[in-house]
């Protein structure tokens, strides 16, 4: 199968909505989900940090990825923002066939 579900963390839910927004207008995405005050712990520059994040749930085709990911860093505020994809291995065949309709 070669959709994915890619994995975004973002600052503030405006940015998360025009990622969001951009992506799915796109076509780079076929659905985004937003999940608001994720709480991220993490080292950044030598110093151990705690942030609430919102995090993205972004569904798509692996070939759409470079793409995706091109796209996000443009719009996103991070340096090192978290970009990463996970693959879909089991879904119903008609939100798969939906993924696949509503992508590049």
């Amino acid at each position: 199968m070669d959709k994915i579900v890619v994995l975004i963390t973002t600052p503030s839910q405006s940015e998360a909505e025009a990622i969001a927004n951009y992506v799915v207008e796109t076509k780079l995405a076929a659905c985004v989900n937003i999940i608001p005050a994720v709480q991220s712990f993490f080292f950044w520059e030598g110093k151990h940090c705690r942030e609430s994040e919102v995090l993205l749930l972004v569904k798509t085709k692996k070939s759409l990825f470079a793409p995706l990911c091109e796209a996000v860093l443009k719009k996103h505020s991070y340096k090192v923002p978290e970009i990463i994809a996970l693959p879909i291995v089991e879904g119903s065949s008609s939100y798969i066939q939906w993924i696949e309709e509503n992508t590049q």
